[in-house]
């Protein structure tokens, strides 16, 4: 498993969820300003100066169940409100683009492109306002600074985290069973043709070599599908011709409104792992750990019923109509779904060690008078969700 996979996966999964809140904003005629507002706020949020930072050291990737929490946190960082089964299906949507995407990654380097393709459309949705244009690049720079001189075998094992995270979601998405690249039980299908992984050649000719390394034979064979070579890298600069298409808008050429952009999750996979539940009272340092992450996510205050902008909070939704939300809300996978496996660990053993319980020390929360102004326990809120 890959400890750089992380950010790769963060930032994919944003730059899906800003597709996809952009074309609902779009659909649902939500005035300009506060549609702006929205976009703003989430990129502002999604590129806290001190996430970014964990989120770039080396680590195992997320949970399943952290990264919707985290993306839960996130999509509701500004006056939009979700409600459960739209978060539902706007989390299906954006794992499944970013799944489709990183499998036709054929030469994993391709990955970083792709990446970089979400990143320059979130540096779109935020050009007009220069403080967060300046912070989407230099998290650009971050980025290209950390894996422009990653190994192609690195790379390689990148994306074998990535698709290991996404394995068992088999979800379907109404846009790709159009363009028939996702079968009826979620699969995706893989036709065989189109271009080749930019550096090497169309498949057909065999090259048979001596001891002396020099070439003494050819052979040819038939081989099915047409394939056509890549003769152009895509840039990997700040800015430039990525080429390769991965990770750009999908929705956007789609009509304002329309069913084609919506998920249909009635064939979604249910996890047959028989997930434990924690404790109802959790131990506090696996608490504090975990409320760490919503520390660092800056989350917004929770607005209490009535309070002071209340009247500014709007809804969105991700249905065309109320019959569609119910069926889909009829088909809710059970609230294991994204917990494959889970592991107690008895967090009390730690301050067995006076190192650990040093750093343990230092993660910890200052206790200010009253409750924090950085939203929910996160604990409770990923209790809540389920």
């Amino acid at each position: 498993m890959s400890q750089r996979a992380l950010p790769v996966l963060f930032i994919n999964l944003g730059g899906e969820m800003l597709y996809i809140l952009d074309q609902r904003l779009r659909a649902q005629n939500i005035p300009a300003d506060k549609a702006r507002k929205v976009m703003h706020d989430i990129v502002k949020t999604m590129f806290n100066q001190r996430f970014v930072g964990e989120l770039f050291k080396p680590q195992d990737i997320y949970s399943k169940k952290a990264m919707r929490t985290v993306f839960d946190r996130l999509a509701h960082a500004s006056i939009m409100r979700l409600n459960t089964a739209s978060m539902d299906k706007l989390y299906d949507l954006m794992t499944m683009a970013v799944k489709y995407q990183i499998s036709l990654c054929l030469r994993p380097k391709d990955i970083l492109l792709v990446t970089l393709n979400h990143m320059d459309a979130i540096r779109s949705f935020v050009c007009d306002n220069p403080t967060l244009k300046a912070g989407v690049e230099g998290v650009c720079r971050l980025l290209l600074k950390t894996f422009t001189f990653v190994t192609l075998g690195e790379f390689q094992l990148i994306r074998q985290t990535l698709l290991g995270f996404f394995q068992d979601m088999h979800i379907r998405v109404s846009i790709f069973l159009k363009e028939k690249v996702q079968s009826s039980n979620g699969r995706f299908v893989h036709s065989l043709g189109g271009t080749v992984p930019y550096g090497t050649e169309i498949p057909g000719t065999i090259r048979y070599f001596n001891r002396d390394g020099k070439q003494v034979e050819t052979e040819e064979f038939s081989f099915q599908g047409r394939y056509v070579a890549s003769f152009k890298e895509g840039s990997f600069e700040m800015e430039g011709d990525r080429v390769i298409k991965l990770g750009r808008n999908m929705y956007c050429s789609a009509k304002t409104g329309e069913a084609t952009v919506m998920g249909d999750s009635s064939s979604r996979s249910k996890s047959k792992a028989s997930a434990e539940h924690a404790s109802a009272n959790p131990n506090p340092m696996v608490k504090a750990e975990l409320n760490l992450l919503a520390h660092l996510m800056g989350a917004v205050e929770k607005k209490s019923s009535g309070g002071p902008g209340k009247e500014n909070d709007f809804r969105i939704s991700m249905f065309n109509t109320d019959e569609e939300e119910e069926k889909f809300a009829a088909t809710r996978p059970p609230p294991d779904m994204y917990d494959v496996k889970v592991i107690n660990i008895d967090a009390s053993k730690i301050q067995t060690s006076e190192e650990l319980s040093r750093i343990m020390g230092d993660m910890a929360i200052p206790d200010a008078s009253g409750p924090s102004s950085k939203g929910d326990d996160l604990l409770e809120l990923m209790d809540s969700a389920s």
